[in-house]
């Protein structure tokens, strides 16, 4: 197991959250408390860059989706940027590839 690292940066068109290492059970929470800490206005876009991610479990999925519900309670999007190959085919096998935006980088699109 990776330990999970998060950290944020503002940018013009709102924060972006690195995930680095597990996104599991154990470190799921953190990825939560993170993100709810996280002023958004409407309009902006909350960035969650995957790109250094190892593994990502069911709980991790689920605070991906709490991200997702913080940012429309503020009238914000999410973006998923950098996903990895096999966690990008969890996502499209449940269908959560036309939930959630998703980019190669964090480039603003």
């Amino acid at each position: 197991m990776s330990p999970l690292t998060i950290t944020g940066r503002d940018t013009t068109t709102g924060p972006v959250v690195e995930v680095v290492g597990d996104l599991d059970y154990a470190h799921a929470t953190t990825l939560r408390q993170q993100v709810e800490r996280l002023t958004l206005r409407p309009g902006q876009h909350l960035v969650v860059d995957l790109t250094s991610l190892k593994f990502c479990d069911s709980t991790g999925i689920t605070a991906l989706l709490a991200a997702r519900q913080h940012a429309q309670a503020a009238g914000a999007d999410i973006v998923l940027s950098g996903v990895p190959t096999n966690t990008l085919r969890i996502l499209t096998i449940v269908g959560l590839d036309r939930v959630f935006t998703i980019r190669p980088d964090t480039t603003p699109a």
